[in-house]
């Protein structure tokens, strides 16, 4: 069964606060369903698309994983922090190759 990864690339952040708060739900909500942090943060390069502020990369074991995480009430708790907060961001779920 193939990995999957979920990405989250912020194009506008408007409320560093809110991502604070956010980030500090997220994590443990990610970890408890088996995530891994692979990258995450400010130091990127864009070569194509929108330029990004930040960008964050999570593995886990599957797909299946990934969006229980994404739909459970802890990852929902860290989102609602958000609100507001990031004005322009992409977030998606990707399944891995073999």
């Amino acid at each position: 069964m193939p990995k999957a990864y979920l990405v989250s690339a912020y194009n506008a952040i408007n409320d560093p606060d809110k991502l604070k708060a956010y980030a500090e739900l997220a994590g443990p909500a990610v970890t408890s369903f088996g995530g891994k942090f692979l990258a995450r943060g400010a130091n990127l390069a864009c070569y194509e698309g929108k330029e990004k502020l930040r960008a964050v990369v999570i593995e886990f074991e599957s797909m299946d994983r990934a969006k229980e995480c994404h739909e459970s009430d802890a990852y929902k708790e860290a989102l609602a922090n958000l609100e507001g907060g990031a004005v322009d961001r992409d977030l998606f779920i990707i399944e891995g190759a073999e």
